[in-house]
């Protein structure tokens, strides 16, 4: 179930809300903790039961757990109380204020335990404490510092024997909101717009729906994601689960923001996640943690997905194929080809591996140019190709330039790599960078009679090839590009 919690500050936004969020929420919240006055909750509480057309939880959260309410305690649980005794379908009551309601048959009581600070390991002990005092549903709710306190929640609730709703606050436990039907929670609060928001890391019912068809999930549903830091502005979220709708899978994609790698690659082998797509900084990282990689990713030293089969991780890359094709098609529309093209790559990390393998297999003079001078002596060596200084790209000499770097990309749109006189006519600019679409460099290399290719080919065609490691089955990639651009459409000033 969704349930949408209402923060409205007076009974007529609260009424007017609860009207909205009953047309795509299961269950509603009433947030009286909200409201300012006493007086005001008492008449919201009486209003908003007798108005509601969806079961509602009256909600009344002290600020030690989070919440808004200040006032005595006394004064807060008589709201609660009335709540009850005028019939509310649910009323949320924390484990340490259990004691003092009594209750009504008509009335189903939440216990629930909040923390703001952590995911405590004892979450067990929590659970089992809380089963004590005979709920009708229990409701422990962390905050994550770690995308691995997530496995803490997902399994509690696969041992639950009381409905139970569990997910991790804050960034970093968006999967746990997302995925709870998976492993058997009772539901996950989704605010009815930006802004609204009752929790940190809560997503928006339109997110949930139409981006992670929340009510499609279930035990038997398939997992993959996104392993990077950052992930919050990726794009494969939207076309992987896109993708997955349009082909009837029930599969979901979900954003795993990772800082160690390690640490989470030995974790999140107890989930049933089939496939990642891996991406800064992990694309060279994650490689000793990995059963197999294959031959051309070997090579190449970085990968970009993985396919989990038979319980092994294999690793892959399809950024190489991906950039290859698109560089093609660029050259390809003035009858030439890449063959003993003199060419500059600007970046030495996984994406400027996998692209500069690729084009040394076709016989390119490279030149690496990387702000660490290190890590482009280090690819050049791997590559057998020269590298250079950053400072010294003022005065490169190529047919083709390519930005493997995230400089330009949304939302610092103003940046680009290099100075405008770097960009020779006739010259062909690769930026794979996909958002915007056309970035500052690509602008500026138009402006000087270069041939550009964008990022989106290079982004698409990696990502189809995932799509096909994964299942086994054609990718839609016609609607994977229709997806992009109408996201990139939206995110125009």
């Amino acid at each position: 179930m969704i349930c949408i919690p209402i923060t409205a500050r007076s009974t007529e936004d609260t009424i007017s809300e609860m009207s909205l969020a009953s047309k795509c929420a299961d269950i509603i919240e009433l947030r009286i903790d909200y409201i300012p006055e006493l007086q005001d909750a008492e008449r919201c509480i009486e209003e908003s039961l007798k108005s509601k057309t969806k079961p509602v939880i009256v909600t009344n959260r002290p600020e030690r757990e989070g919440g808004k309410f200040n006032g005595s305690e006394q004064d807060r649980l008589r709201l609660l109380q009335k709540a009850i005794d005028l019939g509310a379908d649910y009323v949320d009551v924390e484990y340490d204020s259990i004691k003092q309601i009594v209750r009504r048959k008509n009335s189903k009581v939440i216990i629930s335990y909040h923390n703001f600070k952590e995911t405590p390991q004892n979450l067990s002990k929590i659970y089992s404490d809380i089963c004590q005092h005979k709920p009708d549903i229990v409701k422990i709710v962390t905050y994550a510092n770690d995308i691995t306190d997530n496995i803490r929640i997902f399994e509690l609730l696969n041992t639950a024997n009381v409905p139970t709703i569990s997910f991790c606050m804050g960034e970093l436990g968006h999967i746990s909101r997302i995925l709870t039907r998976k492993f058997g929670g009772l539901l996950t609060f989704a605010s009815l717009e930006r802004g609204k928001e009752s929790a940190p890391g809560q997503l928006t019912v339109d997110e949930l729906s139409k981006i992670y068809h929340f009510k499609n999930i279930n035990k038997e549903t398939k997992l993959y994601g996104i392993i990077g830091n950052p992930v919050s502005h990726s794009m494969s979220p939207v076309i992987h689960n896109a993708s997955f709708m349009e082909k009837g899978l029930n599969n979901v994609y979900v954003p795993l923001k990772v800082s160690n790698i390690g640490t989470f690659i030995k974790e999140y082998r107890k989930i049933d996640f089939q496939g990642f797509s891996v991406t800064i900084p992990h694309k060279e990282s994650v490689l000793p943690f990995l059963d197999n990689i294959e031959h051309t990713a070997k090579e190449i030293g970085a990968i970009n997905t993985i396919v989990r089969q038979d319980g092994k991780l294999t690793g892959y890359n399809t950024d190489c194929m991906a950039a290859i094709t698109g560089l093609e098609c660029g050259l390809g529309k003035n009858g030439d080809t890449l063959n003993n093209k003199k060419i500059s790559i600007i970046g030495a990390g996984g994406a400027a591996r996998a692209i500069a393998f690729g084009l040394k297999e076709k016989g390119c003079d490279i030149t690496i140019y990387n702000r660490t001078i290190e890590r482009a002596e280090k690819l050049s060596n791997d590559v057998k190709c020269r590298f250079g200084r950053f400072e010294e790209i003022n005065k490169l000499d190529s047919d083709i330039l390519i930005n493997t770097t995230p400089i330009g990309m949304f939302p610092k749109t103003d940046e680009t790599p290099v100075p405008e006189k770097v960009l020779k006519e006739g010259m062909l600019v690769f930026d794979a960078v996909y958002n915007p679409i056309e970035t500052k460099l690509l602008q500026d290399a138009r402006e000087r009679g270069c041939h550009t290719v964008n990022g989106l080919t290079m982004f698409i065609n990696q990502a189809a090839e995932q799509f096909r490691l994964w299942t086994n089955i054609d990718p839609p990639v016609e609607l994977m590009n229709d997806v992009v651009m109408k996201m990139l459409s939206r995110l125009k000033p």
